[in-house]
């Protein structure tokens, strides 16, 4: 049996892995159109490879992605991050978990984990070729008894195979193959960007981070989206896990309204408003004489504190004995519900995650067969299912890849 995988990408190797481990028998063909295979292992997580999340339990793993986490269920029960990261050291490579959950190689590099890959491609035979772009797929149903297909590269070679495995990720070529195979192709937009944001309270504080803020993204009248964690302040505007999230959730929403949006933020998600007051009736009481914009009593950077004393209007000179009721008011306010709008997308520089791609209800989630196509198969991005940041767009990769991989050989029309 001749399979071809189209993509060498994360899923186009690991499923074709899978393959070989699966079906000694079967003769695998990698194609992959660049010089550079593995391209997005290689820059993920500043160039160290965020390979999977330290979340174990297939129930919650599914909450992590946007689209995609209803027919993840499945999967997920059969390859899981335990299960990476067991393929990993039975591959020779050890991983580790950050605080924030994140699993890395203990090497912090990313090619540690691409070594691995290509010595499994060549341990299972696997022929591998790279600056070879697939020009078109063809379907051959001519009564032949299992499903064969006609792969047409760039120098117009052509090449037949009795099973496809289509992991072009966001390629709008691969989405070209899959709907020329019959496919729906749900319109694709970003995934996981950064917000933003012109405000003056932002000026002049790029690096500034937050351990723990809430958001609320009001977009339009249509919905309400909120998301927790860790922020950051950028040159435009706002970053870190917490904005990620929310950019993924509400992708969609977020490209129809032309990235225009209203964002609440609750810097003191841990503190009520009374206790706030409190605190800064305590510095009245204790520090009277103390300017207000250099003794900050709550728990955010001090740039921000004096940020927003600065733009509720008190004066640098004024101290605490002096502060009105109206400027206690206004600090809380901006301390638990401060407005900011979203004028604009940015990048979020580790990766690129964009959310559609092929119809899920049109694949077998069992074995990542279409259900369109006898033969043809799918894994990682090209499919219409993108998870927020940590590593859980490489877990689909590996969960969709290794299934299709372990069925591919013996898939019947």
């Amino acid at each position: 049996m001749k399979i071809a995988v189209i993509g060498g990408g994360a899923a186009g190797f690991f499923g074709a892995i899978a393959t070989g481990e699966s079906f000694l028998s079967a003769a695998v063909t990698l194609y992959e159109a660049t010089n550079t295979p593995l391209a997005k292992v290689k820059i993920s997580g500043g160039g160290r490879c965020n390979v999977t999340p330290s979340c174990f339990d297939p129930a919650e793993l599914c909450n992590n992605y946007p689209r995609g986490f209803k027919e993840l269920r499945g999967p997920f029960s059969r390859f899981q991050p335990l299960d990476t990261i067991d393929w990993f050291e039975r591959h020779g490579v050890t991983l580790k978990t950050e605080s924030d959950g994140r699993m890395f190689p203990t090497s912090d590099n990313s090619n540690t984990i691409i070594s691995a890959l290509i010595r499994a491609t060549f341990d299972n035979g696997i022929n591998i070729q790279l600056g070879q772009r697939v020009k078109s797929i063809k379907s051959n149903k001519t009564g032949l008894s299992t499903p064969s297909f006609l792969v047409t590269l760039h120098d117009k070679t052509e090449v037949q195979f009795d099973r496809i495995l289509l992991t072009t990720g966001s390629s709008p070529r691969g989405y070209t193959f899959a709907k020329d195979l019959g496919h729906t192709i749900v319109p694709c937009v970003p995934s996981l960007f950064t917000f933003k944001v012109r405000d003056n309270r932002l000026e002049n504080l790029a690096g500034v981070s937050f351990g723990n803020v809430d958001l609320s993204l009001q977009i339009g009248t249509r919905k309400t989206l909120k998301q927790s964690g860790p922020a950051l302040i950028t040159h435009w505007g706002l970053s870190g896990p917490a904005v990620l999230k929310l950019s993924a959730w509400g992708a969609r929403e977020l490209h129809e309204s032309h990235y225009r949006a209203n964002l609440i933020i609750n810097f003191l998600p841990d503190s009520h408003e009374s206790s706030i007051r409190l605190a800064i009736d305590k510095k009245k009481q204790s520090q009277p004489k103390k300017r207000i914009s250099g003794d900050n009593p709550v728990a955010i950077p001090n740039r921000y504190w004096k940020s927003i004393v600065e733009f509720i209007g008190i004066d640098n000179q004024t101290t605490w004995a002096n502060i009105t009721a109206k400027s206690i008011s206004s600090i809380i306010t901006e301390l638990t519900k401060a407005s900011f709008a979203v004028a604009g997308k940015g990048i979020f520089k580790d990766e690129f995650v964009t959310c559609g791609g092929v119809k899920l209800s049109e694949v077998d989630f069992k074995t990542m067969q279409s259900k369109i196509c006898p033969g043809l198969f799918f894994a990682g991005e090209i499919l219409d299912i993108d998870g927020i940041t940590g590593g859980f767009n490489f877990q689909n990769a590996w969960t969709t890849s290794s299934i299709a991989g372990s069925s591919i050989g013996s898939s019947e029309d």
